[in-house]
């Protein structure tokens, strides 16, 4: 029987063999660089192509090899965050911590290894149909299984790095995964440039592909709800070994009252995850009647992430407080493993028992909270790493009249982290068409506009006030509406329809050997 697959050497724009593999890695690493702080957003098409460029000559067994090699150099480099936050802020010893982030980085390798195995393997994935068909759409579903499997690591979505580019206008229509795809497809059309395949018709598609995302730009997905809110965030700047130390209680607590009376003509202060370093219940009657008394003369409305303490079926919950004349409560949903739960605890032990907030030991908080409300306008909430997941954060909408996030980034050190947690934010921004207000304990705090720009952020690491004004926003962008699913099912359908003309290929080909026969 004849292959349709073509042969390892025969690439599109070929490569000497010696030098796939480190083309490969480099390929991955550069990626990177499409992603904040760098936000070099031409690299993604450039890595993918490189990438999918490889696939296109590679035997199932190389393409697995290749995909993995191409997901260490980008999520090693990517997310070497991971090792800092477990080791340096987490106080896990240098041997566990380096497992994690090891391990972190094979399994999301996986996806990438397996995505190139599939697409070769029973897709075929060759010629202008598997360039432009099968390895975007293959690509797109490996993000977002990615994004759901072991609860879910949805960092470094290849659409994310597109914030400042001319596909961002396609995030409020086709969200994260959608821009993915279209990530996907100008990697295929630039690689069919290059290789001189179909040369006007790539180029004409590329040039509508971008000329699309700069005309949706100008459409206005969501309509202005109300007058302007006036908005305060503080960032404190705890040093995250002070954060929890009982003797600094009392001088955190202090500096977010000062600081805060320094946004008196605000209508809205926010402040970030755990800003208060105690228990609710270690504080409701006292610290926070002085704080419902300061905010009622200042007529003010306070956002802040508290932990709680349910004394009867002794659960902990990573928690916002809203006071605002009645007190409400959010408990974070989508908890962060190794900071707020150990699913590996039968190799850390109790190594994280010495932190004096219980950060192992945290509850999720259930999905159908209903939404806090401040400064008169319904908001949607979300701690920390929630941010990355689109899906939380639609679940608030389209009531929600614009979006709060609160984060303590001094986990995360002088990493990479910060700039793409911020990135994320930003995103999130621009799918909903809603401000979204960032308040992080070291930085980077942000004011984010609907369309996902920034108006204003503080610097890392200095105590700061940002101060600026949202518009609240009503209506549902199509993304809100429809979520993933358009953009699962077509990449769905693309694949069968390469999967019946790889069948149909290999019965011809059966068929022609039979007949010389």
């Amino acid at each position: 029987m004849t292959d349709t697959r073509t042969p390892a050497t025969a690439l599109w724009v070929p490569v000497p063999e010696r030098l796939q593999p480190w083309l490969i890695v480099i390929a991955g690493v550069l990626a990177v660089g499409a992603f904040a702080p760098f936000s070099i957003y031409p690299l993604s098409f450039l890595s993918l192509a490189v990438l999918f460029n490889q696939w296109l000559g590679d035997s199932p067994r190389r393409a697995l090899r290749h995909g993995a090699l191409f997901g260490l150099g980008f999520f090693s480099t990517g997310v070497s965050w991971v090792y800092v936050s477990v080791h340096v802020y987490g106080h896990v010893p240098m041997v566990p911590s380096a497992l994690v982030a090891i391990l972190l980085v094979l399994v999301l390798s996986v996806f990438i290894a397996l995505t190139g195995y599939l697409c070769r393997r029973y897709l075929a994935a060759a010629g202008p149909a598997g360039l432009l068909l099968v390895l975007p759409a293959g690509w797109v579903l490996a993000e977002w299984l990615r994004g759901r499997i072991f609860t879910g690591f949805p960092w470094l979505d290849i659409g994310a790095s597109q914030i400042n580019g001319p596909l961002a206008g396609y995030l409020p229509v086709a969200g994260e995964y959608g821009v993915t795809w279209l990530v996907g497809l100008a990697a295929g059309l630039l690689l069919a440039l290059v290789a001189n395949r179909l040369r006007a018709v790539s180029a004409g598609l590329l040039a509508a592909l971008l000329a699309g995302g700069y005309l949706l730009e100008h459409v206005e997905w969501t309509s202005v709800r109300g007058e302007p809110v006036h908005v305060s965030l503080v960032q404190g700047n705890i040093a995250q070994e002070d954060k929890w130390a009982p003797e600094h209680l009392e001088r955190t607590l202090l500096l977010y009252a000062d600081l805060t009376s320094a946004a008196a003509g605000s209508d809205l202060v926010v402040w970030p995850e755990t800003a208060i370093p105690a228990f609710y219940h270690q504080v409701e009657d006292s610290y926070i009647p002085y704080l419902e008394e300061q905010l009622a003369v200042a007529g003010q409305s306070l956002l802040t992430g508290i932990p709680v303490l349910d004394r009867e079926s002794w659960n902990y919950y990573n928690s916002i407080i809203t006071l605002n004349g009645e007190r409400g409560f959010y408990n974070k949903q989508h908890l962060v493993a190794f900071g707020e739960y150990l699913p590996l605890r039968w190799l850390i032990g109790n190594t994280l028992d010495a932190l004096a907030v219980p950060n192992a030991d945290f509850t999720p908080g259930g999905a159908d909270q209903p939404l806090l409300e401040a400064a008169g306008y319904p908001v949607g909430t979300s701690i920390c790493f929630e941010v990355a997941f689109a899906r939380l954060i639609n679940n608030t909408l389209p009531a929600a009249a614009f979006l709060v996030n609160v984060s303590n980034d001094g986990w995360f050190g002088r990493s990479l982290a910060p700039f793409q947690h911020l990135e994320l934010a930003r995103v999130r921004a621009k799918e909903t068409g809603r401000a979204l207000l960032r308040a992080t304990n070291t930085g980077i705090s942000a004011i984010i506009n609907h369309d996902g720009s920034v108006q204003a952020r503080s610097p890392q690491f200095e105590q700061a006030v940002v101060t600026g004004e949202i518009v609240p926003r009503s209506g549902a962008t199509p993304y809100v509406r429809f979520g993933d699913w358009p953009v699962l099912v077509i990449a769905v359908i693309c694949l069968l329809i390469a999967r019946v003309r790889y069948k149909h290929q290999l019965a011809q080909s059966r068929q022609g050997a039979k007949n010389k026969r």
